[in-house]
């Protein structure tokens, strides 16, 4: 009875994702749509690569005039551009059937959405394994695929949907490393996350970094007379397993960027290049004004604009140009959310130290997971300061994993709090578990086909 009804909830999980994610992936428009503007950000650029590689078979070099965006006179080609390599051969092989620009326009945008159903589908794996209470344990998983921001990233043309993918596999592979100790299992899918995330999205690199460090501590081990050993033997043999795959898997776009952009491996040295020489004055290196060119600190620039609810109501819900928002109740419920998630995990930890002693394995792994939230936000912060000023909270989405396994065991330590003596009846806590659930579900449906879609169905443009 139990695993038939595992069966039905995660048929409904995987399915409502995809009744949301088609939604907004067939609707929302493509080009600039004032003054409504309903589009996704910056997709009109970023679809011109896959664009590209339909019509030419090949990738573009992001010199190719066809490829820059006009006003910034750079492409998204000089990143890593593994998503639209994907969109623009499959692309290309619908198009010997159809000439269709809906039809494909259509197909590069539910190749995201299929990156988003494999995310779900991991979501679930890492949620078996770090929760065993079925309530939080579904609770973990709707928060993390059903935010309406993060359900949003993979509805159209964009790196950041196979980067939210990478970030799950390499969570699952960093829970599992931590649980069971390295194995081939474990090393490949290690393997893939890293491959996947080096190819899709530079914030989340941090997450490789997290790899490389719980690897090489997972073969420290304690010596029963006490002291510390270290098996070199099989750091070595899955060492050089690992590698070997993510050499194999990213080698050849690293090379090929040696190669056309004159040893700028990474294309943000190009990216400049290209930008001095064709970007409008406003946004040209040369003469751009920036937070730190004007002499400003961070500090005042959070006071000028770049504001925090603005980065939070961002992150959790913001469709088209950052034009579609979500109703103030959907972020005062977000924010009571996160309150309760952040108390109860510091409750956790307090509790969990009177109860025994936590080993330097453990806050290595939580260091880690934070390390994963933390850089994100960095970076966002450190761009908006030093380059490209933009208030925008999806650039904060890589962190969202980690961000909700926390708030989750947060939100689970306060529902086992004992007041005098007793715990919270069962169905005080029942009630509080469907109150999160209508929060994060009833959220998204409401954000998209209350807030999104009349916006969509009044532009009435797919393709301009």
């Amino acid at each position: 009875m139990q695993k038939k009804s595992e069966k039905i909830i995660f048929t409904l999980y995987l399915l409502g994702f995809l009744a949301l994610a088609l939604t907004l992936a067939l609707l929302q428009p493509l080009a600039n749509t004032p003054p409504l503007y309903g589009n996704p950000p910056d997709e009109h650029a970023r679809y011109l690569i896959p664009q590209f590689i339909c019509k030419y078979g090949k990738i573009p070099t992001g010199w190719e005039e066809e490829v820059r965006i006009p006003a910034y006179g750079f492409s998204y080609a000089l990143y890593n551009v593994f998503p639209y390599i994907v969109q623009g051969y499959l692309m290309r092989f619908v198009s010997l059937f159809t000439e269709s620009e809906v039809v494909l326009l259509y197909t590069a945008r539910l190749v995201n959405v299929t990156f988003g159903l494999l995310m779900a589908v991991v979501v679930y794996l890492i949620g078996k394994r770090v929760f065993r209470d079925d309530r939080f344990r579904w609770l973990f998983c709707f928060a993390v695929t059903y935010l309406p921001e993060g359900l949003f990233l993979h509805t159209y043309v964009n790196t950041d949907s196979c980067c939210m993918l990478s970030t799950a596999m390499m969570v699952y592979a960093l829970v599992c490393v931590y649980q069971d100790g390295i194995n081939l299992r474990n090393s490949l899918w290690m393997s893939g996350g890293i491959i996947l995330c080096a190819l899709s999205y530079y914030n989340a690199y941090g997450y490789i970094v997290s790899c490389i460090l719980l690897f090489l501590l997972s073969f420290l081990q304690k010596r029963e007379n006490g002291g510390y050993s270290y098996d070199w033997k099989n750091m070595l043999k899955y060492g050089v397993l690992i590698a070997g795959v993510v050499l194999a898997g990213i080698g050849w776009w690293f090379i090929r960027s040696y190669i056309v952009l004159d040893g700028d491996l990474l294309g943000l040295a190009t990216r400049e290049k290209m930008a001095i020489q064709y970007a409008v004055e406003s946004v040209n290196p040369l003469t751009m004004q920036t937070y730190q060119s004007m002499g400003y600190t961070v500090l005042e620039m959070f006071r000028e604009r770049y504001t925090l609810s603005g980065l939070f109501h961002s992150f959790v819900a913001a469709f088209g140009s950052m034009s579609i928002y979500g109703s103030i109740w959907l972020y005062r419920a977000y924010k009571a959310f996160f309150v309760l998630g952040t108390a109860g995990s510091l409750l956790y930890v307090i509790c969990y130290k009177k109860r025994r002693k936590i080993s330097g394995r453990e806050w290595f792994f939580h260091i880690n997971m934070l390390y994963c939230i933390f850089m994100p936000a960095f970076l966002t912060i450190y761009y908006a300061y030093t380059t490209d000023y933009q208030n925008q909270g999806r650039y904060l989405l890589p962190a969202l994993l980690p961000l909700m396994y926390y708030m989750i065991k947060g939100i689970q330590k306060l529902s086992e709090l004992k007041i005098k003596g007793r715990t919270f009846p069962r169905w005080l806590v029942n009630t509080g578990v469907a109150i999160c659930f209508l929060i994060l579900v009833g959220g998204t449906i409401d954000m998209v086909y209350v807030r999104a879609l009349p916006v969509y169905l009044e532009t009435g443009l797919v393709l301009k």
